[in-house]
């Protein structure tokens, strides 16, 4: 495995297909829907820019150094609104600037409130501005009037406030209620809803579903004075949508079925009003892919929109009843498409990404239930059975060095969907496989929901009946296999390497928990308000907890060389816990090594792509450099 150097030219296809151009799902102004704001790639970051679909072209806004990517548009199309924090650290403030301008002009700062994390903005018609703020004494949410609506006005008018986490979630047509999302049962991972009524702050509405079953709040219905609201609930024992008319007090399930007349398997993740409120368009997640349907509440009839394979990762409806979505396989690189036409909405500028190998379904038997492994294999190119393809691959190059591939969250899951980063390893001669342990979402609330209690160790044991799968089938080496993730993936692999020290030649963990009670301390405030809904308390209540999930527990037993990444303005997995775990497992003395910490100046993750280019490189590199030397895979370009 020769890993290319800086000098390599042309670059390999691996760097080739992080350095393609990338553009997000258009977020359109809904009474001038060809004004959009839309997040793409400019000089090598992602950054904010306009788009004029009659003109044609992209605008950059911003070009911070870090990048900009949390921002949306008023409804009348006239500005674009971007969140400004230090460097990634998460923590600043919404800014807007006229629609159309470049970086730094007309910038404005209209909210006139302290900085915080950002919980929620809510744009409404007449002007005004919902504004949800976190800091480290609740969450605040406030009414704000901003430019020609702000002549005049008082000072912003508190909301909501809470010591426990929310977010202002959706807004009515007419800007007149406010659905926020909390959890003043102090349960984070599964909230309750409150409708309030701006200028006032007044409780219109609540519903809530008790403990173990949270709430989502979708979209209010896009008429004046239409009291629906699309909602998410788990009142089936997986999450479902439903209309909740806050002029009767009803909820509606919305029954979506299939040409059969079944309800359509999986998981409700999203759903949108279509203009005029008359249909819904709703994402179903199953088997690790997402599929969109347009569902008639009035007739109950649901058919199917856009493509029927891959993950479809943004959506939402049109004004002329088509639907905008950004699509992926783990195939087939992310595009922008029209449901309607299925051709580009908005092309990439700059180069595109070379396609990858097709994500092959494998189903394991595992202590809490099948456990679903998406499996790519270099060669593999998706036309036979799986049973075949994988004979064929282990006869002409097996048994393959493994990259265990462990998602974040861990409320998420590894979809069907393109992964540059992935796509490098498997160039690299590597089987990747992808566990969607317990704890991920899109196999019901149960499975979700199965870590609380026995945190890290639940998510492993799924990780290790996958991996002895993969031993006895003969696909991987035994001898070469690397555990790896990101975030809370990250923190399955240091726990990993600690607790099933033999299984992993190589650990990768990226902006992991490595010191759990240390984390705790440092983390931002809605991530403290998971972990105690996570572990039933916080480190003082429940310390015995904390403890056994954390990496730093088991340190003196990772055998395997580590390398681990971390952002230095990270505010989700902080920078100074990484390092007090280095510090231990390089402090033991009969540690084989080596372990290495590289760190890098943003937060949770980079969007800078030399940044994205810079560390793949260097886990391949030192993947390279320790995995088993006879066992080296060749180079890939």
């Amino acid at each position: 495995m020769t890993i290319p150097d800086l000098g390599t030219w042309p670059p390999p296809t691996w760097e080739l297909r992080l350095r393609a151009h990338q553009v997000l799902l258009p977020d359109w102004a809904p009474e001038a829907p060809d004004r959009a704001c839309v997040v793409a790639t400019h000089d090598g970051v992602l950054q904010v820019h306009s788009w004029d679909r009659a003109a044609g072209r992209l605008v950059v806004a911003t070009d911070r150094p870090q990048g900009t990517t949390t921002a949306t548009i008023d409804p009348h199309g006239a500005w674009l609104w971007w969140f400004d924090d230090t460097d990634g650290d998460e923590f600043g403030r919404w800014r807007r600037q006229p629609f159309g301008s470049p970086p730094g002009r007309g910038v404005a700062d209209p909210i006139r409130l302290p900085d915080a994390y950002d919980a929620g903005l809510l744009l409404a018609r007449d002007g005004t501005a919902v504004v949800g703020r976190t800091d480290a004494t609740g969450t605040w949410i406030h009414q704000v009037a901003v430019g020609a609506a702000a002549a005049g006005s008082d000072a912003p008018v508190l909301l909501y406030h809470h010591p426990n986490d929310a977010t202002a979630a959706a807004l009515s047509h007419d800007g007149d209620l406010v659905v926020i999302e909390h959890s003043e049962r102090g349960d984070n991972r599964h909230p309750a809803l409150r409708v309030v009524r701006t200028g006032t702050g007044t409780v219109a509405a609540d519903l809530d579903d008790g403990p173990g079953r949270g709430l989502t709040a979708y979209d209010f219905a896009p008429v004046d004075g239409d009291l629906r609201v699309l909602v998410g609930h788990e009142r089936r024992g997986l999450p479902w949508a439903a209309v909740w008319d806050l002029g009767t007090g009803t909820v509606r399930d919305l029954e979506l079925t299939g040409d059969d007349g079944d309800l359509l398997p999986g998981e409700v993740t999203e759903a949108w009003w279509y203009p005029g409120g008359r249909a819904v368009l709703v994402a179903v997640d199953h088997a690790a892919r997402t599929r969109l349907y347009r569902h008639d509440p009035r007739t109950g009839t649901t058919a199917a929109v856009g493509p029927v394979e891959g993950t479809v990762a943004e959506a939402g409806p049109r004004p002329d009843g088509d639907v905008w979505l950004r699509w992926s396989s783990a195939a087939t690189p992310r595009t922008v498409l029209s449901a309607r036409t299925g051709r580009e909405v908005l092309p990439a500028t700059g180069p595109r990404a070379a396609p990858s190998v097709p994500a092959r379904d494998l189903w394991v038997p595992g202590p809490g239930g099948p456990v679903h492994v998406l499996l790519r294999v270099p060669g593999d190119d998706g036309r036979d059975r799986l049973a075949d393809s994988l004979a064929a691959a282990v006869a002409a190059a097996g048994p393959f060095p493994l990259l265990m591939d462990l998602h974040g969250g861990p409320a998420a899951h590894r979809s069907d969907a393109f992964s540059p980063h992935l796509a490098a390893w498997v160039d690299h001669g590597f089987v990747v496989a992808s566990v969607n342990y317990r704890g991920s979402t899109g196999y019901g609330t149960a499975w979700r929901d199965a870590l609380e209690g026995r945190v890290g160790r639940t998510e492993l044991a799924d990780v290790a009946a996958a991996h002895d799968h993969l031993l006895a089938a003969g696909l991987v080496d035994p001898a070469r296999c690397v555990l790896a993730g990101a975030s809370w993936g990250g923190f399955l692999t240091l726990l990993g390497l600690g607790t099933q020290p033999e299984r992993w030649a190589v650990g990768l963990a990226d902006v992991p928990v490595a010191d759990y009670l240390a984390a705790y301390r440092e983390e931002m405030p809605d991530l403290q308000a998971f972990d105690r809904s996570l572990f039933g308390g916080s480190p003082a209540e429940v310390p015995e907890r904390y403890a056994a999930a954390s990496p730093i527990t088991y340190v003196d037993r990772v055998r395997a060389p580590v390398l681990l990444m971390a952002g230095e303005n990270d505010p989700r997995c902080p920078i100074g816990q990484i390092d007090s775990y280095v510090q231990a497992l390089r402090a033991r003395p009969d540690y084989p090594g080596p372990v290495e910490l590289y760190t890098y100046a943003a937060g949770h993750a980079s969007v800078v792509v030399d940044e994205e280019v810079a560390q793949l490189r260097r886990q391949l590199a030192f993947v390279a450099a320790h995995l088993p030397a006879a066992a080296r895979p060749t180079a890939a370009s």
